[in-house]
């Protein structure tokens, strides 16, 4: 279910597309379903539905979620009928698991109980309870004497005595698809809220023998309501995230402030996160042995074994090879490929360019639209200057070439092979294999120019100090 206005989140955006540990809320709950078995899934969209189902088709492919549309805000029961169309051609023996959009916490492993719960019950139905830590306006569930479960009550319409009961409805259910037909049938929107709910379903079970409760952490089923909300969550779920990678070998010097988003692909052994490191997207993957140290960000970006990032490198979509070194204050943007052993260095800015195995850049270039062979050498201050306002333009300088310090390269052009550019060369010209390059104005050393401009300088201002108002 993923109709709700989420009006407390105060947003332009629909409360199930807000992001827990990197992931659209409403993901997490596929996620979910599909992990515990799920053959179908349905999401049942409102508020953005085209925006919420763009999403859905663009991570999953398309219509590879089937999405239901509940035009109006009728209640929990409400939503479940506006789904049941999708579900016509299944059979009344088939288990529908009911999950919230909202609530990105619940494991898979929590939904097959659920499942199994559900087969067990002679009712056919099966719930999450759950007791708060916090008062919560969540339904009661009100059981008989004998413990057998009767009915749920909402928040909005339960009694102070009914208030008091402590075990809670989560809102999580499975419940056999024949009983779910007819049961929706019967469904009044007789209560202080005028909508049809879902927990009606309980009384309904009632009638049957009773429905089944499991119970499930607090945590497990929070829903998220408005941002706090969503902070909280997120906490629990990189909490979740870190403790299984550390249980996998890999070291965190500071797991509270260590940030793994959830899609983030496989990170090796003995691999090494320092204090704020941030690990994004599907793309990104880290393999053995590697060391990310403090305040890394890396967005889709893969790391080959035993490479070593040095503090505050960012970097996107970039591919990073074995034992090459990077950073601190390195930026690697889209499409830079560094190749097994590569340095590059402090403030050193890499785009759209290959650097081969061993090349070096070791401190304060800019390095775009460019080749850089093996054991190339890029002196500090270099430039490729791969812009001219319109087009880009290709930089390639191949192995063993050596660019010296403060040198622009002003593409399209070409350093050969063993190649060397002189510090503070503009080089405009393809460089052929083994020269030397050199673009400088001729030196001219004018004596005692310095003495002479201080000594007037001096007269200027003593002369501009004794005028007369």
């Amino acid at each position: 279910m993923a109709a709700g206005l989420g009006t407390r989140m105060k947003s332009a955006r629909a409360k199930v597309l807000h992001e827990v540990a990197g992931r659209p809320m409403l993901a997490w709950a596929v996620e979910t379903g599909r992990a515990a078995g799920a053959q179908r899934v349905v999401a049942i969209l409102g508020h953005q539905f085209d925006t919420v189902r763009a999403m859905l088709d663009a991570r999953y492919g398309a219509g590879a979620i089937d999405v239901a549309l509940q035009a109006e805000p009728k209640g929990t029961g409400h939503a479940v009928l506006c789904a049941l169309p999708t579900l016509e051609r299944e059979p009344d023996d088939r288990i529908v698991v009911i999950l919230s959009g909202d609530a990105p916490l619940l494991r898979a492993e929590r939904v097959a109980e659920l499942v199994a719960a559900c087969e067990a019950s002679p009712a056919g139905l099966a719930l999450l309870s759950t007791v708060p830590d916090r008062a919560m306006p969540y339904g009661r569930l009100v059981r008989d004497a004998a413990g057998v479960l009767q009915r749920i009550v909402e928040h909005a319409d339960a009694t102070e005595a009914e208030r008091a009961i402590k075990d809670t409805n989560a809102g999580f259910y499975a419940v056999r698809l024949g009983h779910l037909r007819k049961d929706l049938a019967t469904l009044r929107a007789d209560n202080a809220k005028g909508e049809l709910y879902l927990t009606d379903l309980v009384a309904r079970a009632a009638t049957r023998g009773g429905a089944t409760a499991i119970d499930a952490p607090f945590e497990e089923v929070s829903g998220v309501n408005d941002r706090v909300d969503l902070a909280a969550v997120d906490v629990a779920a990189r909490r979740r995230i870190n403790e299984a990678l550390m249980r996998a070998g890999v070291t965190m010097a500071a797991p509270a402030a260590t940030y793994v988003d959830a899609d983030v692909g496989a990170i090796g052994q003995d691999v090494w996160l320092g204090p704020g490191v941030c690990l994004r997207g599907a793309g990104t993957r880290v393999g053995d042995g590697a060391r990310l140290d403090a305040g890394c960000v890396l967005t889709d970006v893969v790391v080959a074994n035993g490479a070593y990032l040095k503090p505050y490198t960012v970097a996107s979509e970039a591919t990073i090879g074995a034992r090459a070194e990077v950073g601190p204050f390195a930026h690697l943007r889209p499409k830079t490929v560094l190749d097994d052993d590569v340095k590059v260095g402090n403030f050193v800015e890499t785009k759209k360019a290959h650097l081969m195995a061993g090349a070096k850049a070791n401190h304060l270039s800019y390095l775009g639209d460019a080749t850089i062979g093996a054991k190339a050498n890029i002196g500090a201050g270099t430039i490729t200057c791969n812009y001219d306002g319109f087009s880009k333009h290709h930089t390639t300088i191949e192995a063993g070439a050596f660019i010296g310090s403060d040198s622009q390269l002003v593409a399209p052009v070409t350093v050969g092979r063993d190649a060397y550019v002189g510090s503070g060369s503009t080089i405009t010209k393809d460089v052929p294999r083994g020269a030397l390059a050199l673009s400088r104005t001729k030196q001219v050393n004018i004596d005692d120019w310095a003495d002479r401009f201080r000594e007037a300088q001096s007269r200027r201002k003593k002369d501009k100090g004794d005028g007369h108002g």
